[in-house]
């Protein structure tokens, strides 16, 4: 029998009515795979085994009594910004230690209600402002692909935890590319829905108007099974009928390998009219105004705990904080205005029937010790600052191993569509390759 952290929803579904296993076996077999891999990851921040292993008695006698339900026995983790009832609630921030989530986030309530088994939650860069995940309080994660690399950020557990073979699926967060990242640099999927697609409720938030919670998953099926208990309300929506394309991101220094990944993925979509896009400010400028603008608004957010418990916050926060907030009124007003004008630009070229094809990041994952590159979410923040839903899809590795991703953005609403639209792309490219703990 194929490995049990090798299956599949599809595949551990067939597996349960078969009696070839039970969800008991499979959480057990996931907690000793966190417990002999995760030292060396660093994925998980607090594992809930006793809860999962209830969870999993409870989904043995509902598939025993035939009422089993849409994600029956399926092992997920959730990013520690992400209320889980009764787990530390730190959103990846000394600060928050200590706080324990009363309830569950409306978003895990779904996936419990339909038999989805918490396994524990997923370290993340503090705050959610940034994209390394090298947590200063929670550990650094580490790309399962190479040790000492980047899962990506700021959701670098939930990524790293779905390409190790250490949950089927995952939560994360998306406030520029933060579900996009690290499902690019670790060689999975996931999506960013179009906001309030998925409840916000129990989400630590980094800006609430940028913010989306959104699955990781090692498939595009297994992807679209865990938005569709997120999002009940999924519409397939109208089937692109244009490829919309950046005029030129030349200013970007895009690795060969992304570039030429991008390329195999446009010369596959052949029948459809295209669309350049233009954006009026640089990518640099784009890039710096949603930066201020999520900045300032976590400012907010923190509070008194800027000052109270500077102590709690690390040095490369403060820094950053303190640079966002020390910006005049002309520059704030200029950012304002950029994310504005580059809302408008990607909303018109995409419309109600067109799809945005881009690299996910300009790089693939790259050293922990390594400066992190600025231009990390160049590409993914035009679907936040647009409010669109966008999805991110593996095609293959390049030449030194590493996985390269591109992504789709489509009209507000389109994730059934977007989903459609990937699968088409997925069968044409090398799509998903193992990690090396697979």
């Amino acid at each position: 029998m194929t490995p049990l952290h090798r299956l599949d929803i599809a595949g551990l579904h067939a597996a349960y009515a078969a009696g070839e296993t039970t969800p008991a076996k499979v959480v057990d077999h996931y907690l000793a795979r966190i417990a002999a891999h995760d030292g060396a990851i660093r994925s998980y921040v607090e594992v809930d085994r006793a809860g999962a292993v209830v969870a999993a008695g409870e989904s043995g006698k509902r598939i025993a009594e035939g009422r089993a339900r849409v994600l029956e026995g399926v092992p997920v983790g959730v990013k520690a910004n992400i209320a889980v009832r009764g787990l530390e609630w730190n959103a990846g921030m000394a600060a928050r230690r200590g706080i324990i989530a009363a309830e569950d986030a409306e978003a895990v309530a779904r996936l419990r209600t339909a038999g989805a088994i918490i396994l524990g939650t997923l370290n993340m860069h503090e705050a959610a402002l940034g994209a390394t995940t090298d947590n200063p309080w929670f550990g650094q994660t580490i790309n399962p692909h190479r040790e000492g690399y980047t899962p990506g950020g700021s959701s670098g557990g939930s990524g790293a935890a779905v390409s190790a073979g250490l949950c089927v699926a995952s939560l994360g967060t998306d406030t520029l590319g933060s579900v996009r990242i690290p499902a690019a640099y670790n060689g999975v999927y996931g999506i960013k829905p179009t906001p309030g697609a998925i409840s916000d409720k129990g989400l630590v938030p980094l800006s609430e108007r940028l913010d989306s919670i959104g699955p990781i998953a090692r498939s595009i099926d297994d992807l679209a099974a865990v938005l569709a208990v997120l999002n009940g309300a999924v519409d397939a929506g109208t089937t692109p009928k244009r490829l919309v394309l950046l005029d030129n991101f030349d200013d970007l220094a895009c690795e060969a390998d992304v570039v030429a990944a991008y390329e195999r993925a446009v010369a596959l979509v052949d029948n459809l009219p295209r669309r350049s896009l233009k954006l009026a400010d640089s990518a640099t400028d784009v890039r710096f105004a949603g930066f201020v603008f999520a900045a300032r608004e976590l400012i907010t957010h923190l509070g008194a705990t800027r000052t109270e418990a500077a102590d709690q916050l690390s040095d490369e926060l403060r820094f950053m904080l303190d640079y966002a907030e020390g910006r005049s009124d002309e520059d704030v007003a200029r950012a304002q205005q950029i994310l504005a004008r580059t809302r408008v630009a990607v909303r018109d070229a995409v419309g109600e029937d067109g799809i945005l094809l881009m690299p996910t990041a300009p790089q693939t994952a790259f050293r922990h010790s390594a400066r992190p590159p600025a231009t990390q979410s160049a590409f993914t923040g035009l679907a936040n600052i647009s409010g669109l839903p966008a999805i991110s899809i593996p095609v293959g590795l390049d030449a030194e191993g590493m996985p390269v991703a591109v992504q789709l953005v489509g009209p507000p609403h389109s994730e059934a569509a977007l989903i459609a639209f990937a699968r088409r792309l997925d069968a044409g490219l090398v799509g998903f390759v193992p990690s090396p703990l697979i």
